[in-house]
C-alpha cells in the first residue's frame, strides 16, 4: 500500500519577493508567524529554532538558501518520538508574480511513515500548513 509522500501548497501574495524572504528566513518574520520565538543561523547547514507558547520547540536544519528565491529545511517527522532521526523536507520557492509574489511550499517525507504514524503526520501537517500560511498572510498584510 502506498501512502501520500507530499504536501503542496501555492499562495499568491501582494509583497514583493524581497519582503517575502524575510518573513521566511530571519528570526523576526519565523518567530511571529510561525511560532513565537526563533533564532536563525541562515547558511546551508544551519539551524533555526522554534518554539511556541504551548512549550513545543522544533529545530530546522537548513539545506537550501538561494536568495531571495528558494529556501529550504529539514524537520523532524510530525507526531513521532524525540530523537526519531526521520525527518520531512520543507521547500519554499518564491517566484515573483506582478508586483507580488507567488510561494509554493513542498513538504515531503510523509513516505517514512506508515499507518497511525503516517495519518498523524501527514494529516497534522496538512492542516498546519493551512493555518500557518494564512498566518505568513496576516504577517505580511500587517495583522500580526
Amino acid at each position: 500500500m502506498s501512502f501520500p509522500d507530499r504536501i503542496e501548497r501555492t499562495v499568491e501574495l501582494a509583497q514583493p519577493v524581497e519582503k517575502v524572504w524575510a518573513a521566511l528566513t530571519t528570526a523576526e518574520g519565523l518567530g511571529t508567524w510561525f511560532g513565537n520565538t526563533a533564532e536563525v543561523d541562515l547558511r546551508v547547514g544551519g539551524e533555526a529554532k522554534l518554539a511556541w507558547e504551548s512549550g513545543d520547540k522544533a529545530t530546522l536544519i537548513i539545506e537550501r538558501v538561494e536568495p531571495p528565491t528558494v529556501f529550504a529545511y529539514t524537520w523532524p517527522l510530525y507526531g513521532v518520538p524525540d530523537g526519531d532521526p526521520r525527518r520531512t523536507y520543507v521547500e519554499f520557492t518564491l517566484v515573483p508574480s506582478g508586483g507580488g509574489t507567488t510561494l509554493t511550499v513542498i513538504e515531503s517525507g510523509f513516505a517514512q511513515a506508515s499507518g497511525d504514524e503516517h495519518k498523524a503526520a501527514f494529516s497534522g501537517n496538512t492542516e498546519g500548513w493551512k493555518n500557518e500560511l494564512g498566518e505568513l498572510v496576516a504577517y505580511l498584510d500587517g495583522k500580526l
